[in-house]
């Protein structure tokens, strides 16, 4: 059964500095840094959700994570003006 991927937009507001690089780290590692404080990524459910655990254990009170899938007749619609330009459905996933 194929694995059903998401356009996923994460971002988040730190204050600590040094906790909010450790965030940005982990979501180098599977997402597309858009501005300082967003990220954008093509993933599984399962995938987004692991990275969402792991990134809720790091924030403390005060921190805030957002999460948005993008679905494809809003994808449609979206717009990017300067930076990177939203990347389309990749045609297979490297698991």
């Amino acid at each position: 059964m194929p694995r059903t991927i998401m356009f996923t937009v994460f971002a988040y507001d730190i204050s600590d500095n040094k906790l909010r690089r450790k965030v940005a780290g982990v979501l180098e590692d599977s997402a597309v840094r858009v501005q300082n404080s967003v990220f954008e990524a093509w993933m599984s459910e399962k995938q987004a959700n692991r990275l969402i655990k792991k990134i809720e254990k790091l924030l403390v009170a005060g921190d805030s994570l957002r999460v948005y899938v993008v679905g494809q007749s809003g994808l449609s619609r979206c717009h990017t003006f300067g930076g990177p330009a939203i990347t389309g459905s990749p045609s297979f996933l490297i698991i």
